[in-house]
Formats: structure tokens, sequence, C-alpha cells
């Protein structure tokens, strides 16, 4: 599933494997990401210190004005545009959970502008999109927008940093052949039925 070798979980250090262990709990599988970057450990530690910093703000005690789907729409469409199919496929499945649109990340994906999501959100992935491939043209009128639609500098912030964040992770899923879960593919595409 990968170029690298991927560690066995038994001979992971033990902070890495407690993380494993318990996403594979919440989970039911291990996603090819935490196993394929632990043959560098402090490199994971690293990586997954700042993901969870961008992607899960309230375990360091910040608050972001954005919500799971909206950070989980960045890192599908920005990685799509990277070519990256893994971070696609994972992440696009996360997206199809939090929003509870089977649709949703294949349309990002392909074409955001032509997405069932809201202007707001199509705001938010044009400056997104700007950040991916252009981020040496930002100019302070790519900020206006954005306010018009009530995200904060420090919600902009977490929208670069985000993109930002993800090009590194493109980056790595794609010269290291990172292949994603079979599992991915299906998670969030039928609505789970509601229990009597």
């Amino acid at each position: 599933m990968s170029r690298y070798p991927t560690p066995d979980i038994k001979d992971l250090p033990e902070d890495i494997r407690a993380k494993v262990l318990e996403v594979q709990g919440k989970m039911g599988f291990v996603p090819q990401v935490f196993l394929a970057l632990a043959h560098r450990p402090a490199e994971w530690r690293a990586f997954f210190a700042y993901h969870d910093a961008l992607m899960t703000p309230e375990t360091v005690g910040r608050e972001s004005g954005l919500t799971k789907g909206e950070r989980e729409m960045i890192v599908t469409t920005t990685s799509a545009a990277n070519h990256c199919l893994y971070c696609v496929v994972a992440h696009g499945a996360i997206l199809r959970i939090y929003e509870k649109k089977p649709l949703v990340a294949d349309q990002v994906a392909i074409n955001y502008r032509k997405a069932d999501i809201s202007p707001r959100q199509r705001a938010m992935l044009d400056f997104a999109m700007k950040v991916c491939l252009h981020s040496d043209e930002i100019a302070d009128a790519d900020f206006a927008p954005l306010h018009a639609h009530g995200f904060s500098d420090e919600d902009i912030w977490d929208i670069a940093s985000i993109t930002a964040f993800f090009g590194l992770s493109n980056r790595i899923a794609s010269f290291s052949s990172m292949m994603p879960n079979p599992e991915f593919y299906l998670m969030g595409r039928v609505p789970k039925e509601k229990k009597a």
C-alpha cells in the first residue's frame, strides 16, 4: 500500500501505537496514513500534532469558525487539485459523513463551483484554491468576500493553513504511493437507516 515499508502495529513506539489503536477502535480499521508515516516516528508526531491542531482545534483549546465538514471540504477540494488519490478518497469519506450528503465529496473534488454547497462555502473554497494554486497572488482584496460571508481573520488563517498543510500531505501521499483503505470508498455514500 506504499513504496516505503510500513511498520507493524506491535513494533511502533508506545505513544504512536496507542494513538493508532485508538483510531482503529473508532473506525474499525487503521487508515493507511497512520502506518505509512510511522516509519519516521519524529515526523509522525509532528505531522499529527499539526493535523490535530488544524482539524480538531478544540483539542488544543482553540475555537474555529469552520465546521468539521467545512474543514474536510477544503481538504477534499484542494487535494483533488493536487491529484492526491489518498486524501480525496479518505477525506471525501469523512466529508460525506460530516455533511450528511452522499454526493458532496465527488462534487467538490470534480468542480466545487457546481457542487451543492452554500455561497459561504463556495467563497471559502475560492480562497482555498487560490492558496493551493496561486498563493503568491493572495492580496487584501481576497479577504473581502470571506469577511462578507462572516469569516473572521482567524477563520481565514484556518482556511489557508489547512490548504497548506494538506499540500504537504498530498505530496507525501503521492510520492510514497500511499493508497486509500478500501473502507473509505464506501463510507457515507448510503445514509444510515434510522433505528426504530
